[in-house]
C-alpha cells in the first residue's frame, strides 16, 4: 500500500473523521440518559481501575480491555490502584451503600472530559456498564479483522439503567442442525452486547440427540448422526438404516462444562431442553425399546412424518417416549443424574410439545396403566409422564419447565411454563400461581418469515420486525411477579448454519432485547428504527450477517367489486419510498412510485417491487408472479 493510498484508508475509516456529535443510539434502550455536548477522546493507554479490588471486577476489565484493544491497537492495564491520572482511567465502582435502584444487574455510567466511570452494586452490574461503553464507541470498535487508525472517543453522557426482567433469554435450537461448541461461544457473546443473560440450548430432537450420557452412550452413538441432506426441509427422501450416518454432532460433557463456565463468565446461564415425550425420534432410534410401537426406528432426517393439518397434527411414525414402560423413566432418571450434573441452573426444560397421543391410544399398555391410575383421556396420561419427570426432576435438587403443553391434564406443583402457543399458556399458568417465561410464536419465533415469502427462505408463518417490537411479556391483568420474563426462539429445521441464524435473529433480537430489559414507555418504534440502522453498521464491521427485510413491502392483493385483482404495498417504515414495475424489468427509482392500490393489467406476468430511502435503495427487488397474488387473493 502506498502513502497516497494508506492516506486514504486512514481518512475513509478514521472514527474521528466519521463521528461528528451525534446523539446516543444504545440497544436496549437505557432507563435513563443525560448526554452533553462534546466528547471524551479515549488515551492510548487505557487504565481500567478497579476501586474493590473484587477479582470478577478484574477478570470483566481484562475481557473489555482485550475487546477495544483490538481493533484501536490501544494498550490497557487493569488495577486496583489509580496509577493513572483521572482523566487517563476507566474507574470500575462497586457502590459500598447499595443503591436499591440499580439492583443486581444495573449499573450508571459517567462519561465526562474527567474521564469514565461505571458504578454498580454487583460486578454482574459493571459488566452491562461496559457492554453499554463499548456501544457508545464508534461503530469500528466491532471491526473483525486488524486495527484501524484513528483517534477513539465517546459522548458525554449520565446514564443510569437496569432491567426490567430477569430472564432475557434466547434459545439455539441445536437438535435439528448441529452447531459447534466454538459457534455457540460466537453466540453467546454476540447476545451479551444486547444484555441477554440466558442461553436456553434445545439439545434433543427427532433430527438429533446433542449431549453425551456416558451411562447411555447410544444416545450419542446412534442419536447424533443421521444421513446427509441438502435442500428444502420437508421434502427429504426418508431415512434408510444402510446408508451412510455422517451427518451431525454432540457435545462431549466436557464440552458442556465449558460451555457453560464461558457463559457465566459473561453472566449468562444456560438452561437446558430434553424435549420428552414427544419429539424422541433419535431417542427411539438410539433405543427402540423406549417407544410403545414395536420397530426399526432411524433418526429423522426432517419432519415429514408429522404431517400438520388446520387445528391439528398427527404422526406417521411413532416419536414418542412410552408413558406406561417403566424403562422410560429409569433411562430418563440416567439422563437427568447427568444433565443436573452439568448445569448449574436450577431449572431443567422438559419439553412436553407436540406429543402426538395416537400410538399411546392403540398400546395396551397404556390403556392398562390408565385403568390402573383411572384415568379418563389421553390429557391425562401425558400429565401423570409430566408429573413423573417433574418428581425425577426434583430428586436431583432441580425444577421442571416446560412448554405450555404440560398444562394439559394437570401441571405438577412447582413446575414452570414456557408460552409458545400466544400468550394463553402464561396467564393460564400464573393465575394457577405458576412461575412463567413468556415466548409466545406470534412475537417472538425468529425462525418466521420476516419479509413477503417470495425473499425470503422458506418456513411456515410470518413475524415482521414492528410485530416483534410491540412484545410485551406482561398480560394485562396478570401479577407481573409471576412472569420471570420473556425470550426469542430460533428453531432450526431450515437454518443449517450459523450464516442463516444470523440473518434470522437480527433485528428481530434487537427488539426482544429492548423488550425484555428496557422501560415499556421507553420503547418507541421510530426511534428504535433509527438505532438499528446504526447497529447495521456495527455488525457490517464485525461481519455478522442480518436482514433488511424491515425495508421490504407489506404486499397484500385482493379481488375488487369488478372482480379484477388489485395489489397493496404496506410499510413498516413510513420515510420508504416503493417503486414498481408490470414490464418484466428491474424497477428503480426512476420507475413509477407507489402512492395507491395497483390495478394489475391484464397481460402481466409479474409485479417488481422495490424500497428506496432518501434517494438510496435499501430493499431488496422482489419478483411478485401475478398467479401467486391471485391465489393470495383467492382468486382462480
Amino acid at each position: 500500500m502506498n502513502m497516497k493510498h494508506l492516506f486514504a484508508f486512514y481518512i475513509f475509516f478514521s472514527p474521528l473523521f466519521l463521528l461528528g456529535q451525534e446523539k446516543v443510539r444504545l440497544i436496549p434502550e437505557p432507563v435513563s440518559y443525560k448526554q452533553q455536548e462534546g466528547y471524551y477522546e479515549l488515551p492510548t493507554t487505557l487504565y481500567f481501575v478497579n476501586e474493590s479490588g473484587d477479582s470478577a471486577v478484574s477478570r470483566i476489565a481484562t475481557m473489555f480491555g482485550e475487546r477495544i484493544a483490538r481493533p484501536t491497537g490501544y494498550l490497557y492495564r487493569v488495577s486496583d490502584t489509580d496509577t493513572a491520572k483521572e482523566e487517563e482511567s476507566i474507574r470500575l465502582i462497586i457502590n459500598h451503600k447499595v443503591e436499591d435502584e440499580l439492583g443486581e444487574e444495573g449499573y450508571r455510567l459517567l462519561v465526562n472530559h474527567e474521564g469514565i466511570a461505571v458504578k454498580a452494586n454487583t460486578a454482574k452490574g459493571i459488566f452491562y456498564g461496559l457492554q453499554t461503553l463499548v456501544q457508545l464507541l464508534p461503530p469500528e470498535v466491532e471491526h473483525s479483522a486488524g486495527m484501524l487508525l484513528g483517534q477513539w472517543r465517546l459522548p458525554l453522557v449520565d446514564i443510569v439503567d437496569y432491567p426490567r426482567f430477569a430472564w432475557r433469554g434466547m434459545m439455539l435450537d441445536v437438535a435439528r442442525h448441529f452447531f459447534t461448541k466454538e459457534e455457540v461461544k460466537q453466540f453467546i457473546d454476540n447476545m451479551v452486547k444486547y444484555k441477554f443473560n440466558m442461553l436456553h440450548l434445545h439439545l434433543t430432537d427427532d433430527q438429533g440427540w446433542r449431549i453425551e450420557i456416558k451411562s447411555l452412550p447410544k444416545l450419542t452413538e446412534v442419536g447424533a448422526w443421521r444421513g446427509q441432506r441438502e435442500g428444502k426441509w420437508g421434502t427429504f427422501s426418508k431415512p434408510t438404516a444402510e446408508e451412510p450416518k455422517s451427518y451431525g454432532g454432540f457435545y462431549t460433557q466436557d464440552d458442556i462444562r465449558e460451555l457453560v463456565q464461558y457463559a457465566a463468565e459473561r453472566y449468562v446461564s444456560i438452561l437446558p431442553e430434553i424435549d420428552v415425550p414427544g419429539h424422541s425420534m433419535a431417542a427411539v432410534a438410539s433405543y427402540p425399546g423406549l417407544s410403545c410401537t414395536p420397530g426399526d426406528y432411524q433418526v429423522a432426517v426432517d419432519g415429514s412424518f408429522m404431517i400438520w393439518e388446520k387445528g391439528g397434527f398427527y404422526g406417521t411414525i411413532d416419536n414418542t417416549l412410552c408413558p406406561a414402560n417403566p424403562l422410560v423413566y429409569d433411562v430418563l432418571d440416567k439422563v437427568f443424574t447427568e444433565v443436573a450434573e452439568l448445569f448449574p441452573f436450577p431449572y431443567i426444560h422438559m419439553g412436553g410439545d407436540e406429543c402426538y397421543k395416537g400410538f399411546w391410544e392403540k398400546s395396551e399398555a397404556c390403556k392398562a396403566l390408565m385403568a390402573q391410575e383411572g384415568m379418563k383421556d389421553m390429557d391425562a396420561l401425558q400429565s401423570y409422564f409430566v408429573k413423573r419427570v417433574d418428581s425425577i426432576l426434583r430428586s436431583k435438587g432441580k425444577q421442571t419447565m416446560g412448554w405450555d403443553e404440560i398444562l394439559e391434564g394437570g401441571l405438577a406443583e412447582g413446575a414452570s411454563v414456557m408460552s409458545w402457543r400466544g400468550m394463553k399458556g402464561g396467564v393460564e399458568a400464573a393465575r394457577m400461581g405458576h412461575k412463567v417465561v413468556m415466548s409466545p410464536s406470534d412475537f417472538v419465533y425468529v425462525d418466521l418469515y420476516q419479509g413477503d415469502p417470495l425473499a425470503e427462505p422458506p418456513t411456515y408463518s410470518m413475524l415482521r420486525l414492528r410485530k416483534t417490537y410491540s412484545f410485551d411479556p406482561v398480560p394485562e391483568g396478570i401479577d407481573p411477579s409471576l412472569i420471570l420474563g420473556g425470550q426469542c426462539n430460533l428453531w432450526t429445521e431450515q437454518i443449517p448454519h450459523m450464516r442463516a441464524a444470523e440473518y434470522m435473529l437480527w433485528p428481530r433480537a434487537f427488539a426482544v432485547a429492548e423488550s425484555v430489559w428496557s422501560p415499556q414507555e421507553r420503547k418507541d418504534w421510530n426511534s428504535f428504527v433509527d438505532k438499528v440502522e446504526h447497529h447495521f453498521e456495527r455488525f457490517d464491521h464485525a461481519k455478522i450477517k442480518y436482514a433488511l427485510s424491515m425495508y421490504d413491502p407489506i404486499v397484500k392483493a385482493r379481488k375488487v367489486p369488478n372482480g379484477t385483482l388489485e395489489v397493496v404495498l404496506e410499510k413498516e417504515i413510513e420515510s420508504l419510498d416503493i417503486y414498481y414495475s408490470f414490464d418484466e424489468t428491474f424497477p428503480d427509482n426512476f420507475y413509477p412510485q407507489y402512492y395507491m392500490p395497483l390495478s394489475v393489467p391484464q397481460e402481466a406476468s409479474n409485479l417488481k417491487v422495490v424500497s428506496y430511502r432518501h434517494g438510496k435503495q435499501v430493499g431488496k427487488i422482489i419478483n411478485l408472479p401475478i398467479a401467486e397474488l391471485k391465489k393470495r387473493a383467492g382468486m382462480k
